[in-house]
């Protein structure tokens, strides 16, 4: 597919892949980096031509007509306020800013969680960022997770990191402590889909009952150390749903230290030293880190990569777990 994004105008070639859909669908999956309501306006607006005619939602494609968006300049809304809020910015540039997310701060703005949020903290920083979809944040983490997030400045880069990420060619590795003991690395390949009865929660969901609306998911883990009743990993994503280093750990029985949603009640050793008793009593999130995130750069197509440290608490968790390991060898 042929994209030249310039300023705030589009233009590609429709995949012929993609004869006889409707067009307001073909739109949704080239673009989804907007919603499906702003595409239709824009639509209706006139925004979009074919082969430059008018066109409509429901009109069928053909495969290798000429797409052509004229995207309007968007307006600042009152749902995400720009706050001053301090932010660790590891790399930035005019394509793209890396930032290292502290455990705690929830990403977007949402019902509960309307200011604090890490949108509002980018667009007091870099308020260009008001015109592109989610202040240009392409990917998520959990409230209580920490580590590394990319965020686009512009819309072309914006694009290029959405179709990294559909492509599976963004490099995610988490630094995550898990309850209980793993003899070897592995993979875990199983759907995930919300929980048949908490809808806040997700689930793997097989069979064809159960499986409705789930969506493929791949984690792939590694043993970085083990201890007595506990071990450290780094898991590398392949797909990226929501929660799903949690649910997949969960799913081996080995739930993430301090997890709340899907841990089990937390297990202290027999018999640990008093420093890792109130590491894990004290430990109130989910014991994961966003520790690496590999990359293309949009305009230049060069490989980059960052690595941020895992915060105080996770180090210090790993230290008392080392100490306490140290003293039962003995």
């Amino acid at each position: 597919m042929e994209y030249m994004p310039h300023e705030s105008k589009i233009t590609l070639t429709i995949p012929r892949e993609q004869a006889g859909k409707r067009l307001d669908k073909v739109l949704a999956e080239l673009f989804p980096e907007y919603s499906r309501s702003r595409l239709q306006d824009w639509l209706r607006q006139g925004h979009i031509r074919v082969d430059g005619e008018p066109c409509q939602a429901k009109q069928k494609v053909r495969g290798d007509e000429q797409l052509w968006i004229d995207v309007p300049e968007l307006e600042p809304t009152d749902e995400v306020q720009p706050e001053r809020i301090a932010l660790h910015v590891i790399h930035e540039d005019s394509e793209l800013i890396v930032v290292a997310k502290p455990a705690g701060m929830v990403v977007h703005p949402a019902a509960g969680n309307r200011e604090g949020t890490l949108q509002n903290a980018l667009l007091h920083r870099y308020p260009e960022l008001v015109g592109l979809p989610r202040g240009g944040l392409v990917h998520r983490l959990d409230k209580d997770t920490s580590g590394l997030l990319v965020v686009a400045r512009n819309l072309r880069a914006h694009k290029s990191l959405v179709d990294q990420l559909q492509a599976r060619t963004v490099t995610r590795q988490y630094d995550a402590i898990v309850q209980g003991t793993l003899v070897a690395g592995g993979t875990v390949e199983a759907p995930l889909g919300r929980h048949p009865v908490d809808r806040k929660r997700m689930a793997v969901r097989r069979g064809d009952a159960g499986g409705r609306g789930a969506k493929q998911a791949v984690t792939h883990y590694r043993i970085a150390e083990k201890f007595r009743q506990h071990t450290y990993l780094h898991v590398k994503l392949e797909t990226g749903r929501t929660h799903q280093i949690r649910v997949h750990m969960a799913h081996l029985k080995k739930p993430l230290v301090g997890d709340p949603v899907y841990g089990s009640r937390m297990k202290v050793p027999r018999e640990c030293t008093p420093r890792l008793r109130e590491c894990l009593q004290t430990f109130r999130r989910q014991a994961l880190h966003a520790a690496r995130l590999g990359l293309n750069h949009p305009a230049s197509g060069e490989p980059l990569e960052w690595r941020v440290e895992m915060p105080e608490d996770m180090q210090e968790l790993l230290a008392a777990l080392r100490e306490d390991t140290a003293k039962h060898d003995d």
